[in-house]
């Protein structure tokens, strides 16, 4: 008889809710970590996600695993360190999450490595709105590791016909992908409110992706792997999508809102926030030529101004696209 996979999802928000669901889809039995259980309601519906109710398969508690198959950990970037800290490393570990530390500078699995420096680390990503996810429509990830054959057997896990769950043995140029896409939605999103129209969104867009390219390569991951899922597919979905809170952000600072106060209007993290000086700093430590991501940087700590942004990137130097 067939080994029924345990899955615990450690964050009760909207991705976290959504991998839940999808878990329960491939099969597994599935715990649920909320900080407070009995936030959800009568009908099995997670506030941060409502309209899906959960399955019986899945079981939201406020008890950590002690004994699963895999640990999937969904909670913003900035708040991982102090959530892994409390797991158990008595499975694989994933970071479901994009971006940087910013107190350190450190990618999810750095930190992660760092408290769980003899167990088995992944990294899942790709062009997924949770709402999607959670409604079963098709959709693709990639989960990465250091070594192909287990990233694939962890994958296996996830994967069903309408979620098709790549692996990938570059975790670092997955991570890459995953935070700065967030970053480049930004500006995306502030070239559309400030109407300079489509072909400079498309633009940004594709010159975002030999920016990231020489980060990744710089910081040990491979360029290539910015074509797949993790680079533009999600910069696809983000960079035109209402759905994405940071594309929504750099709508709203393209047509005159300060960085702060649009911010403050969102519900739930945009992520690109907090991203963009980390991305920006690594990128200077590296010696990487990132001139999208330190134009978000500097609008958004508001030391330049959105015509400031435009006439930078305007004026830099024309040379061959891939040199």
């Amino acid at each position: 008889m067939a080994h029924t996979a345990r899955i615990a999802v450690i964050g009760a928000g909207a991705w976290g809710t959504a991998l839940a669901l999808q878990a329960a889809r491939a099969g597994a039995e599935v715990s649920l970590w909320a900080r407070d259980p009995t936030t959800m309601s009568a009908g099995r519906v997670m506030p941060r996600l409502p309209g899906y109710a959960l399955p019986q398969a899945i079981t939201v508690t406020s008890t950590l695993p002690h004994q699963a198959d895999l640990i999937l950990l969904a909670c913003p970037t900035q708040h991982l360190r102090e959530t892994a800290r409390t797991v158990p490393p008595c499975a694989p570990l994933i970071a479901c999450c994009k971006g940087i530390e910013q107190a350190t500078g450190l990618m999810p699995l750095q930190v992660l490595a760092e408290l769980f420096p003899h167990s088995v680390l992944g990294v899942l990503s790709g062009p997924n709105f949770a709402h999607e996810v959670a409604a079963g429509l098709p959709a693709a990830a990639v989960l990465a590791s250091t070594e192909r054959t287990q990233a694939r057997r962890l994958a296996d896990l996830l994967t069903t016909p309408a979620f098709r769950l790549y692996a990938s043995d570059d975790p670092t140029g997955v991570q890459i992908g995953g935070a700065a896409k967030n970053v480049v939605a930004i500006a995306a999103g502030a070239a559309m409110g400030a109407k300079l129209g489509e072909n400079a969104r498309a633009a940004l867009i594709t010159r975002s992706i030999a920016e990231l390219g020489r980060l990744s390569h710089a910081v040990g991951g491979r360029p290539e792997t910015l074509s797949g899922l993790a680079g533009i597919g999600d910069l696809l979905l983000t960079c035109t999508g209402l759905a994405s809170r940071n594309y929504r952000l750099g709508l709203a600072i393209g047509k005159g809102s300060p960085a702060q106060e649009a911010a403050n209007t969102l519900e739930g993290v945009a992520e690109g926030m907090a991203t963009a000086p980390a991305l920006h700093q690594l990128a200077l430590r590296h010696g990487v030529n990132a001139p999208v991501i330190a134009t978000v940087s500097h609008l958004l700590a508001g030391t330049i101004t959105m015509t400031d942004a435009s006439r930078q990137l305007q004026a830099r130097p024309v040379g061959h696209e891939f040199a």
